[in-house]
């Protein structure tokens, strides 16, 4: 089995990699899109991708391919913490307060927001295509006044040293991981097992006035417990949206299929995005 996910090596990606798969041949790949499309053109067997950030929300690119490129199944989902560090080539630690530029993602920049403006303010942050990606960026300038966001194992990976650890702006920061696979996935029942999840993707009619009401309470009558809603643009104006919901329960043969029954008698569109086991590890 081949497992693909947004590199280079040491990405939080692939930190959840090695946590779920780790018997697994894992391949790197530059973009969320292309490690998608890897499933899709049977490069690789499964896709693990970030989905959600506790501090900066859904990662959109990700949602948006499921939803509008291609047609791949949620199989499971791993919630991990994460950690923001900044670290330096070894060559520039002893005056790191002097570097002139700062590389990562733009999430992990998002999510540094007060640490950046106030210890460091003035200086440039420029966003790349994964944290890991800006580590080894640095590794190769060791001559550039230049940082980078990133997690531990990049640091070690990367030979890079860490000179702030931790500065995230809130104590509580986790990302969601999916994977996404053709075939059912056989997944352990692990110590970080916390239950199973179905996820669908409901487009309300134009014309019928209180239909989201309505759509809510076809889970609410029946005790399905709602765990995040989002809405998400159509992309086909402004204004038109669908929705994207989680039930805490996995699909059964009764509830949730009465309950899109009824919805779509209502005129919506509603698609299974899938119905999964979720993990959860350990660390705020």
């Amino acid at each position: 089995m081949k497992t693909g996910y947004l590199g280079p090596k040491a990405t939080f990606t692939d930190l959840a990699v090695r946590e779920m798969f780790p018997d697994y041949e894992s391949i790197a790949f530059t973009t969320i899109p292309d490690c998608i499309d890897a499933v899709v053109n049977d490069e690789i067997d499964i896709a693990v991708v970030p989905l959600e950030n506790a501090l900066e929300g859904s990662v959109n690119i990700t949602m948006d391919y499921l939803i509008h490129e291609v047609d791949l199944p949620v199989r499971g989902e791993l919630s991990a913490p994460i950690r923001q560090h900044l670290m330096v080539h070894p060559s520039q630690a002893d005056n790191w307060t002097d570097i002139k530029r700062i590389y990562s993602h733009t999430h992990a920049i998002a999510q540094c927001h007060k640490f950046l403006h106030t210890e460091l303010k003035g200086v440039r942050a420029e966003g790349f295509t994964s944290t890991a990606g800006a580590a080894q960026y640095v590794m190769e300038h060791p001559d550039e006044p230049i940082g980078a966001i990133a997690n531990e194992l990049a640091a070690e990976e990367y030979g890079l040293v860490i000179v702030k650890p931790d500065i995230h702006d809130f104590d509580y920061n986790r990302t969601r991981f999916i994977f996404l696979c053709k075939q059912p996935l056989e997944l352990p029942i692990k110590p970080n097992f916390v239950g199973y999840k179905t996820t669908l993707m409901i487009t309300l009619p134009e014309d019928r006035s209180g239909a989201l009401h309505q759509v809510l309470s076809a889970f609410a009558w029946r005790q399905l417990n709602l765990i995040k809603i989002e809405s998400r643009p159509t992309k086909k104006g402004l204004g038109n949206y669908f929705f994207i919901i989680d039930i805490d329960k996995s699909l059964d043969d009764v509830l949730i299929p009465g309950a899109i029954a009824e919805i779509e008698a209502l005129g919506c569109q509603v698609k299974i995005l899938g119905s999964y086991p979720y993990y959860q590890l350990q660390g705020k």
